[in-house]
């Protein structure tokens, strides 16, 4: 019901974890289990999130427990979220989620840093990423306070077409 896939979809995903599931566990292993869980590192292994700057933190945020481990519920929920017909409130939840790395509720000079250096492979110059941050808080905080709640942020997104076409996953 929570998501935006056919049921043809959701099968086709459900084969995908179990496939994944056996990378780790053995078909022995895997039938005795009622709820499988995968482990971050073979998550990490999907073609889809192996190229992404930020494939640890979309495992972090779509997980089921402390250590990282998915079920398949997070599992869908986490392709769901990166489906084209996923709505942009959704996204942006869940986007700002991935940036906010201290998971403080918002998003503040450290937590803009470290998505710049993602973003860019750490390809810009000390003075330069300061230069970007200071503009990007500089835009897109209202209340003076140096960091972007998450209400700021879905302002920024508003303003953003773009948005929505590349906040996505291809399954």
């Amino acid at each position: 019901e929570c998501t935006y896939f056919t049921m043809k979809e959701i099968k086709r995903l459900y084969k995908r974890f179990m496939e994944l599931s056996l990378l780790y566990y053995s078909p022995t292993e895997l039938k005795k289990m009622s709820r499988p869980t995968l482990p971050p590192h073979i998550i990490a292994t999907m073609a889809e999130l192996k190229v992404n700057p930020f494939a640890d933190r979309i495992i972090h945020v779509f997980s089921d427990d402390v250590n990282g481990c998915m079920t398949f519920e997070g599992f869908l929920n986490m392709f769901s979220v990166f489906n084209e017909q996923a709505p942009r409130d959704v996204k942006a939840f869940y986007a700002f989620r991935i940036y906010d790395f201290d998971g403080d509720q918002y998003l503040e000079h450290g937590d803009l840093l470290r998505t710049l250096e993602r973003i860019t492979r750490r390809s810009l110059k000390d003075e330069e990423a300061e230069l970007i941050i200071t503009k990007v808080l500089e835009e897109a905080e209202m209340d003076d306070d140096m960091k972007i709640s998450f209400m700021e942020f879905e302002h920024v997104l508003s303003r953003a077409p773009d948005f929505l076409s590349t906040f996505h996953i291809r399954v």
